[in-house]
């Protein structure tokens, strides 16, 4: 016997869903990362946030930076998608995206956004590892390789 046929919307509602966050990795002249400190989370992060209904991933990492930072940067290459399975208190895997922001050449230009961030630091790409959470945290040296590599990095949970 056969399942009966449902409605495109009854369908859809029964399909699994992710959030989706996208991010922008920039780096200084001399080759350091940049992180932020979120004001509302215990840990640094690589500038960027969540896709918001409708968005495109790359439209919201160039939002973000704008808001966050107050750069108008080029969103260049897809660096990294990371998949990660729920976690903590999220309740649903969340896909990440980690665009090339490419260089600031004059850090002096970024003004950090009061409401959501404390500070912003260029550092060597380990150290600035160190600093993400353990489960972001293989984003930089995935977009590392992506960058010389000049190809996209998928990272599984």
């Amino acid at each position: 016997m056969s399942k009966p046929y449902l409605e495109p919307a009854e369908w859809y509602a029964t399909l699994p869903s992710a959030f989706t966050s996208a991010c922008l990795l920039l780096t200084d002249v001399e080759d350091r990362v940049l992180l932020v400190k979120p004001n509302y989370r215990p840990y640094w992060a690589i500038p960027g946030g969540t896709v918001d209904l409708g968005e495109e991933p790359r439209s919201c990492a160039r939002r973000e930076i704008i808001e966050e930072l107050g750069l108008s940067v080029e969103v260049g290459e897809l660096l990294v998608v990371h998949w990660s399975p729920p976690f903590g208190d999220r309740p649903r895997p969340m896909v990440n995206f980690l665009f090339d922001g490419g260089v600031v050449d004059d850090p002096g230009r970024i003004r950090l956004q009061a409401d959501e961030l404390d500070d912003m630091l260029f550092l060597p790409w380990d150290e600035a590892a160190m600093l993400l959470p353990p489960q972001t945290a293989a984003r930089l040296p995935s977009a590392r390789r992506a960058r010389e590599e000049g190809r996209t990095v998928y990272l599984p949970g």
